[in-house]
């Protein structure tokens, strides 16, 4: 048996998992499994199974839970592996060897990792137990505050040995392997700092010192903005260690290990992009936490009385806190700082600058200057005008403002050298709108907003970006309810809620809102709220005044004027994208353009805030900004072009997961054959794109069926095939239930097969058998009609493995019998292998020992064309396994030995856990040891069904 907590909670006797039933019967498994072999009080199981009050029936409830556990645990022989639920006392004990729980087998197999003094053998203990993941730990259970503990402790122990497998990649003097492992888990937990610690490190050992200085730089913008802190000692270290070239260890930061750093040799060359990092760092003056204090002594400011032309701030301002802390974190660095708040149209930019400085300008004696820059709406100012407006309230009389701009900037300079000042300039579309404003004295501050990313500020004054974004729910239902009254918000929660999403969290689309009601006494929430679900009119709603063009579809429509060409007319086909974002693949697709041409317009849109990066080369648009986009006019053949470019990738994903299977279909006739297509260097990269791309396939699919295009949905279904394979029981049949819709409507035999078989064999798998044979009895006649002997094979085994899920009948054998000889004439060995692998299963079911070797051996010896990875070692590994079970049967121990092994190899190889599993028990049943191979490592580890 196997019990699993590293992934979704589980549990398998050889190869057949175990039904657990609902979340909460995992949840008690899963609890109990934490404490194995120890009392665990029912007042525990019950924590662990409601976040909140538990119901008054909630012991009823655990105890039969409990029951059903042990009667799923005796139907699979549970105590013949040492396995038992017993009660004691008030409470439960889950009996179970260590062996077969798999976090006691990571601690061990971590511990031995640790100890290892040769690298090489290191990294093998370690890949091995980071092996035992199949995803977040604990998966599959409710969301209680104990089970979410206990996974965030698996998690960190996880980490820990990433970070060991890391440091033994370095002493093995594989530094690409060292960067590798830790790159993947550095995105993922992007404010782990010993993680980006250890990451910056081995980019800069790896000779990548340009990337490694750009992760830091990353990592603190993200600690600031999340966190409000900057960057701890270690983490620092490591920066001056990449930044100056010097050996690890060196600046304070500690090497990442006790371990020696691997190689030597001339530093690196120092990279020409960082050099002013290098000067500021050198003095001090680039990390905000290293200048806390400010400057000794500001200049003090002249008589007379200071400027103070702040204009009232934003009533009801409400929130913030962590953006005002980070504003306060830069201006107190001093020597001149510059803030720069960024962000889109309507998020409350100039209500966060007034804000901060109607609080903070006492800090500042010299004065306070404002400027409405008008960057996006209007006329923008013209800088000379604002020196010369600056001029005037620094005490300069009109007749004496210098003739020239360039006078008037060179007095603007002489006057602020002298006073601390805080300076707001407002809505800037541009840098050159602000560098001839900014305060030469170094006591001064400079808070910037806008809605574009302003990189050459950030580049050539060191401006520091405060991102703003949307309001979460409670702050957004906070605001409402200071814009309408506490007691209308109290009384309809619900509707209040809704009405936050649909204004997407945007403050102007909340504060419209909020007068729409205001306006509307005798209307309730819920009123508003159905009115802005239509989202033909929920733009409309959202304006106060469409002949002063103020709303939300005025600010995005000024915000997208001055783009370039071709990111407006990226924005504009926005609203034909269904899924939930896009990457530059799918945004070159809509296109019609190079990958690079959409890379470019990407960026120019997430540098105006049209669209969000949320991870690196992927993004998304707010429902507002998408509505906006829907309506700007369509391009007709957008959607098909990007069905085509999903289509194209996908069948590119599909043969680089499985090299050796046929495709299973072609693009369709008139799809462009020379459309760019995004290609995979391995297995691995097109499971992860599969994995990535999962809602966007499906959502296309959605929208094909609906414009349709069924020629298009049917292939996106059935070309996810590979990453079904190895997730089967994760709710696919919805999305191949639409493909069998669009294959009936276009009467293709062909495409109806597949689907069928596919989705029959997903039902399979799920214990819905009577709905799976309703499709797989269909699928091989249709399969026939089309001509495609491989096709029919392989729905013919669908079909027999469902058949035989209540025992070997004479059809399910007749069924087996007509697929390998289909398989063999279309001289199609994959599939061939498939029909040999159920074939062996029959007979070894049936007692036909002699038969079923004989069968494994004819399999084994045929020539698969040196397919070592995916489905075809997976099946070459299984039919050792019975080959090896027939081979004991038979008295040949040694034999069975030879192929358990070679077996277990090929199974750990592929990262597939039920051969492995198998294997073990078969050696264990030989009275053999069990030296598990080296697991891949942790990229290459497919998603387990």
């Amino acid at each position: 048996m196997d019990f699993r907590l590293l992934g979704r909670v589980g549990a398998a006797t050889g190869a057949e998992e175990l039904q657990l039933g609902p979340v909460k019967r995992r949840s008690v498994l899963a609890a109990l499994l934490l404490k194995a072999n120890s009392a665990v009080p029912v007042e525990q199981l019950i924590a662990a199974l409601w976040d909140d009050a538990p119901p008054t029936h909630a012991r009823t409830v655990v105890q039969g839970h409990v029951s059903r556990l042990r009667a799923l645990l005796a139907s699979a022989g549970a105590g013949e592996h040492g396995v038992g639920l017993m009660t004691q006392g008030p409470s439960y004990v889950f009996e179970v060897p260590e062996t077969l729980l798999d976090t006691c087998r990571f601690e061990r197999l971590a511990r031995r990792g640790r100890l290892r003094q040769r690298p090489a053998d290191a990294v093998a203990v370690l890949g091995e137990a980071l092996a035992l993941w199949h995803g977040p730990a604990l998966d599959g259970t409710a969301p209680s505050a104990p089970l979410r503990a206990a996974a965030q402790t698996l998690e960190e122990a996880r980490l820990d040995v990433v970070e060991s497998l890391a440091v033994a990649h370095e002493r093995l003097g594989d530094r690409a392997g060292a960067v590798a492992v830790l790159q993947a888990e550095a995105a993922a937990h992007p404010l782990c700092e010993s993680l980006a610690e250890a990451l910056i490190l081995a980019l800069y050992r790896a000779g990548r010192r340009s990337d490694a200085l750009d992760r830091y730089h990353r990592v603190r913008c993200l600690l600031a903005d999340e966190l409000g802190v900057g960057p701890g000692p270690g983490l620092r270290g490591a920066y001056e260690t990449a930044l100056r070239g010097g050996p690890v260890g060196a600046g304070g930061g500690g090497p990442v290990s006790p371990l020696p750093a691997p190689g030597a040799g001339p530093a690196p060359v120092p990279d020409a992009r960082y050099e002013a990092d290098a000067r500021y760092e050198m003095a001090g003056r680039y990390e905000a936490d290293a200048l806390l204090l400010a400057p000794a002594g500001r200049p003090p400011a002249p008589a007379g009385p200071a400027p103070r032309l702040l204009p009232r701030g934003v009533r009801g301002f409400l929130g913030r806190g962590t953006e005002l802390a980070a504003l306060d974190r830069i201006t107190g660095a001093g020597d001149g700082a510059v803030a720069l708040v960024t962000g889109p149209a309507g998020v409350g930019k100039t209500a966060l600058a007034l804000q901060w400085a109607h609080h903070r300008q006492a800090r500042y004696p010299g004065g306070t200057l404002f400027a409405d820059l008008r960057g996006f709406g209007g006329v923008p100012v013209e800088p000379a005008e604002t020196v010369r407006e600056f001029l005037i309230a620094l005490g300069v009389p009109a007749r004496d403002l210098p003739d020239s701009s360039a006078a008037a900037a060179a007095l603007y300079r002489e006057l602020t050298a002298r006073r601390a000042l805080l300076v707001v300039l407002d809505n800037a579309r541009g840098t050159d709108q602000v560098r001839s404003l900014l305060p030469s004295g170094t006591g001064s501050a400079v808070l910037v907003t806008s809605r574009i990313r302003l990189s050459g500020l950030i580049v050539e004054e060191l401006a520091r970006p405060v991102p703003l974004d949307v309001l979460g729910p409670v702050p957004a239902t906070e605001l409402l309810a200071a814009a309408v009254g506490e007691e209308r918000v109290a009384a309809e929660p619900e509707a209040a809620d809704r009405l936050a999403r649909l204004c997407d969290g945007l403050p102007l689309a909340l504060r419209i809102t909020a007068a729409q009601l205001a306006a509307r006494p005798h209307w309730r929430l819920a009123d508003l709220a159905a009115e802005l679900a239509d989202e033909q009119r929920r733009l409309a709603l959202l304006s106060l005044d469409e002949a002063e063009e103020s709303g939300v579809a005025a600010a995005l429509r000024i915000t997208v004027q001055g783009l370039p060409p071709e990111a407006v007319r990226l924005f504009a086909l926005l609203g034909v994208v269904p899924g939930p974002d896009l990457e530059r693949y799918a945004a070159a697709a809509l296109l019609g353009r190079d990958p690079a041409v959409a890379a470019e317009a990407l960026d120019r849109l997430a540098g105006a805030h049209l669209v969000t990066e949320y991870a690196p080369g992927r993004y998304s648009t707010h429902d507002l900004v998408r509505l906006y986009a829907r309506g700007l006019g369509t391009d007709e053949g957008a959607l098909l072009r990007l069905l085509d470019g999903y289509t194209a990738t996908a069948l590119a994903a599909s043969l680089a997961a499985e090299p050796g299977e046929k495709p299973c279909c072609t693009l369709p006739r008139e799809a462009p054959a020379d459309a760019p297509v995004r290609t995979f260097a391995d297995r691995p990269a097109a499971l992860r794109w599969y994995a990535v791309e999962r809602e966007n396939l499906a959502a296309a699919v959605t929208a094909a069926r609906a414009a349709g295009h069924d020629d298009r949905a049917w292939r996106l279904a059935v070309l996810q095939w590979p990453y079904v394979v190895w997730s089967v029981r994760d709710g696919w049949a919805p999305l191949l239930e639409q493909a069998l819709e669009a294959s009936r409507l276009l009467d293709d035999p062909d495409a109806e097969s597949r689907v069928r078989a596919l989705l029959g064999w997903v039902l399979t798998r799920e214990g819905q058998l009577s709905e799976a044979l309703a499709q797989l009895e269909l699928a091989p006649a249709l399969a026939a009609r089309a001509h495609d002997p491989s096709s029919e094979a392989i729905a013919l085994v669908n079909l027999a493995v469902a058949l035989d899920a209540d025992g070997i009948t004479d059809a399910s054998l007749r069924h087996v019998t007509r697929a390998v000889r289909l398989a063999r004439e279309a001289q199609d060995v994959l599939t061939e292998l498939l029909a040999l692998q159920h074939r062996t299963h029959q007979l070894l079911a049936r007692g036909d020992i002699a038969a079923a070797e004989r069968c494994t051996a004819y399999a084994l010896a045929l020539d698969d064309h040196g397919v070592t990875t995916g489905l075809g070692a997976l099946r070459r590994a299984a039919l050792r396994l019975s080959r090896s079970e027939a081979l004991l049967a038979l008295g040949e121990r040694d034999a069975a030995e030879s192929c358990t092994r070679q077996a277990l190899a090929e199974a750990a190889s592929q990262g597939f856990q039920e051969g492995v599993n198998r294997a073990r028990s078969q050696l264990e049943a030989l009275g053999r040891p069990v030296d598990l191979p080296a697991a891949p490592k942790g990229g290459d580890r497919p998603v387990r069904s």
